[in-house]
């Protein structure tokens, strides 16, 4: 099967297949948010990156074999708008920034900090703490040992630019962090499933940067 990671509210998801990894995409909520389901391939166990909106939608997508962890990339309201229906339903343990963990109304029972390692079965996910878009926001990056990187932006990122910033401090620090943490340490190839829309790659948007320094935004 062929991966576009175009997807639409009411679709059905749509499949990436890696060596020891399944990442499954969804468009959930009026605002056309991303999920995704991490399926371990070794171990079966699943972990799910923002319960944004449908829980049944969410659910269904889960499955029989539950989820171990739901990770929030930010605190906005809506990319956690079915993680307590989420949680109740599978008792999964919930992840997400610390800095941004008082803005979920769903407790976090473990903050995560630039360099933890969030896993899924016997695959290792890096987070990196972007500050801009919110103080807390997280992306995570999974390191294919077997290809390229995977990388989950939340809103820090998207086909374009940098996600929404309302002041000058915070659009510079949300370049800095997406500069230093991610287009400066991964390659070209590297995927990028951002929180809405279309997927990209750092090398699609990498030849950008410059503009979106000059635009502000």
């Amino acid at each position: 099967m062929t991966y576009s990671g175009v997807v639409k509210v009411g679709g059905p998801a749509d499949v990436h297949e890696l060596t020891d990894l399944m990442i499954s995409k969804v468009a959930v909520g009026p605002m056309d948010n991303n999920a995704y389901l991490l399926r371990c391939r070794a171990t079966g166990e699943q972990i799910l990156i923002d319960a944004a909106a449908e829980p049944a939608t969410l659910l269904g997508l889960i499955g029989d074999d539950s989820v171990t962890a739901v990770v929030t990339t930010h605190r906005h309201g809506d990319h956690w708008g079915a993680l307590a229906e989420v949680v109740a339903a599978t008792g999964a343990r919930t992840y997400a920034g610390r800095d941004d963990a008082e803005g979920i109304p769903v407790p976090t029972d473990v903050p995560v900090d630039d360099g933890d390692t969030v896993r899924v079965g016997r695959v290792e996910l890096t987070a990196r703490h972007l500050v801009g878009h919110t103080p807390g926001s997280i992306a995570l990056v999974y390191d294919d040992p077997h290809g390229h990187p995977h990388v989950f932006t939340g809103d820090c990122l998207f086909p374009g630019g940098p996600g929404r910033t309302t002041q000058p401090d915070d659009f510079r620090s949300l370049m800095e962090g997406l500069e230093t943490k991610l287009f400066a340490t991964l390659p070209d190839e590297s995927w990028v499933y951002p929180g809405h829309g279309k997927d990209t790659t750092l090398g699609d948007e990498r030849p950008h940067l410059g503009e979106w320094w000059a635009r502000g935004w």
